[in-house]
């Protein structure tokens, strides 16, 4: 049996729980999306390119991507699609011109069709790790380009892939350009049988995001509660995490009263689930969804709230890096070194791999295995110990730096499209 029949009959048998799931979750709002339907912004004339990030941190990352593709063709329409409804929010709370942003059409050809016929797209961008077969087969089939950027691929995922070798092959054949974010992604890639002539340098997105910005009157008006040197923000964090970092914070509090904690989960709808814990830890705490304030003695504030990350970075001097005490890889230690905070993570790094080891070689970083190591390092971390951290942590990741790369990049696509008007001018042209 053919590997992509196999994988559109397993689509077709799991449709009725999909369907289910889809009424249940998404209801009136971003249904017809999800079906490949055209909205409200229906097919537009003119070069038109779609580009998927799966959720808020890809697109977060995009952002440079997408505002340098705006102005290099004063014509072009990107269709921006994500996976949530919270990431939907935010591209388009930014309010870009000539963008339609909208939840992702599932990965049914039908819905496929539907969504390609409204937008007729020259090109599909994809950001870092969503390879959806008829996605981009579908592309591949209407000869258009796709292009994987910031790619990602675990050693976990790329064994999985592995397993599906017809699969995998029909999958890396619909990739027109790739550039891997690291070396061992683009080993991985390149072992799965991407074609070498289809590899481009790589490029970590994720290192050229501008850290956000905070609200300069929130942050007057809660500086004088959080002390810069003695608040640990734990950002991003997921199920799992957030018990060993309580206890480990508790301990610590018992030793150092006039620490604080910010707690800011990567999906602020466990916010219940995580009250939850607070009060089993007996630990008094103000929740910012509330409308709450903590006062001089609330111990933790629990930040469940989005687009506000900026903030908690910029009143933390000790950032944990959500995301690698479980296994999920860990999230960007690049918005909070940006910011001067003193890094810990625990150890699933696999999405950062090379920029971890660096920064714990720097010693721009330590690793904390549980509520111990937890405990330890926020008694042993002095004002000058964190302002050395937060420094070599700077240093790493401004060199590692590679937000210049999107110029060959965008070229490249330029030339897979036939956009003249996306290449870069040549020195003495005029923009």
């Amino acid at each position: 049996m053919r590997p992509l029949f196999l994988y559109r009959l397993l689509l077709t048998l799991a449709a009725p729980v999909i369907a289910l799931g889809l009424a249940r979750r998404d209801r009136r709002d971003g249904l017809d999306e999800r079906l490949g339907g055209h909205g409200a912004g229906a097919a537009r004339r003119g070069a038109v390119i779609w580009l998927h990030a799966a959720s808020n941190g890809e697109l977060t990352a995009a952002r440079p991507l997408i505002a340098a593709l705006l102005a290099r063709d004063a014509r072009l329409w990107l269709v921006i699609t994500c996976n949530s409804a919270t990431g939907r929010a935010l591209a388009q709370g930014w309010g870009l011109p000539r963008t339609e942003v909208r939840l992702a059409p599932l990965d049914y050809r039908l819905c496929l069709r539907r969504f390609l016929g409204n937008w007729q797209p020259d090109a599909l961008i994809v950001i870092e790790s969503e390879l959806w077969p008829n996605r981009l087969t579908e592309m591949a089939r209407r000869h258009r380009p796709v292009l994987v950027l910031s790619a990602r691929i675990s050693e976990r995922s790329a064994r999985l892939w592995a397993r599906l070798p017809g699969l995998t092959r029909r999958v890396m054949g619909a990739i027109s350009l790739l550039s891997a974010q690291d070396a061992g992604s683009e080993a991985r890639f390149l072992s799965l049988g991407l074609p070498p002539d289809r590899l481009a340098p790589a490029l970590n997105l994720k290192t050229g995001a501008a850290p956000a910005a905070p609200d300069p009157a929130e942050l007057a008006r809660l500086r004088p509660l959080f002390p810069h040197g003695a608040t640990l923000l734990a950002a991003s964090t997921h199920e799992g995490e957030e018990g060993p970092i309580l206890m480990g914070f508790r301990r610590a509090l018992a030793e150092r009263p006039e620490l604080r904690l910010i707690l800011a989960p990567r999906h602020p709808r466990r916010s219940a689930d995580i009250q939850a814990i607070l009060r089993r830890q007996g630990l008094g705490f103000a929740v910012r969804s509330a409308g709450e304030v903590p006062d001089a003695g609330t111990p933790v504030y629990l930040a469940d709230t989005l687009g506000e990350m900026g903030l908690w970075y910029a009143l933390a001097g000790t950032t944990f890096v959500g995301g690698s005490l479980v296994a999920k890889g860990g999230h960007t230690p690049f918005e909070p070194a940006a910011h001067g905070s003193a890094l810990l993570h625990g150890p699933y790094l696999e999405n950062f791999a090379e920029v971890y080891a660096a920064l714990e070689a720097a010693g721009g970083s330590r690793r904390v295995e549980g509520a111990d190591d937890l405990r330890a390092a926020l008694l042993s971390l002095d004002e000058a110990g964190r302002a050395r951290m937060a420094e070599a942590a700077a240093r790493v990741t401004e060199r590692l730096h590679d937000s210049a790369g999107l110029d060959p990049l965008i070229d490249r696509l330029a030339d897979l499209t036939g956009d003249t008007n996306l290449r870069a001018p040549q020195k003495g042209e005029t923009p």
